[in-house]
């Protein structure tokens, strides 16, 4: 996974007076927990702009002033509800023998032979929640809808991955082909090459003997 690097400095007041002066200057108050303590530090609110404003996710390096170096992954943030300003972001230590819980985005690929029949892909789960070691953390988890037809839902269980655990219960749909109202009648080459019909019947009910399967 790719990293951010973020320079900051160590905070030696905490009280809400500091807090909300650090704010006004454009400074972004922090604090790293997984440690022997809390690390309490400040960084510029725009050096967060690559981490918080972007549908990846990153692991990060906290760099401070003082000269001590943490990896670390954005544990949670808090917004300002008007302005929509980072108020405060907590930090969660990494380390290389310790598995770390993280939500890692969902990449859809192909294009799905039940959209091209008329249904509608429905993307269920855009993020999914993983543990594993840092170096096995992904970039995202990349998912091919080619083979999906209409009516066709893939469940996380088609995910499995020795190098992480997906922390869902199996009956999780990550994205599924819905039946349009009006889907188009096209023919369609299923996976042993015999031509046959995918489509709806008029008003948009499943035909007869018509069950969703697994993918």
């Amino acid at each position: 996974m790719k990293s951010i690097t973020i320079n900051g400095s160590q905070r030696e007041s905490v009280g809400k007076k500091a807090t909300k002066a650090l704010r006004n200057a454009g400074q972004v108050p922090c604090v790293l927990y997984g440690g022997d303590k809390p690390v309490h530090f400040t960084a510029d609110e725009l050096a967060f702009s690559k981490l918080v404003y972007t549908a990846n996710a990153h692991t990060v390096v906290i760099t401070l002033d003082n000269g001590e170096t943490y990896n670390a992954i954005m544990q949670d943030i808090q917004f300002h509800p008007v302005t929509d300003k980072i108020l405060h972001i907590d930090f969660y230590q990494l380390y290389e023998d310790k598995p770390i819980m993280m939500e890692i985005p969902v990449h859809f690929i192909g294009n799905s032979i039940g959209v091209k029949a008329g249904g509608v892909l429905r993307k269920n789960a855009r993020k999914l929640r993983i543990k594993a070691l840092p170096k096995n953390l992904p970039d995202f988890i990349e998912i091919d809808i080619t083979p999906l037809k209409v009516g066709n839902k893939l469940y996380v269980t088609a995910l499995e991955n020795e190098a992480y655990n997906i922390l869902h219960t199996d009956n999780t749909v990550v994205c599924q082909i819905k039946r349009a109202r009006a889907a188009v009648v096209v023919d369609v080459e299923d996976e042993d090459g015999v031509e046959g019909e995918e489509g709806t019947t008029e008003g948009g009910e499943t035909p007869e003997g018509t069950a969703e399967t697994q993918e």
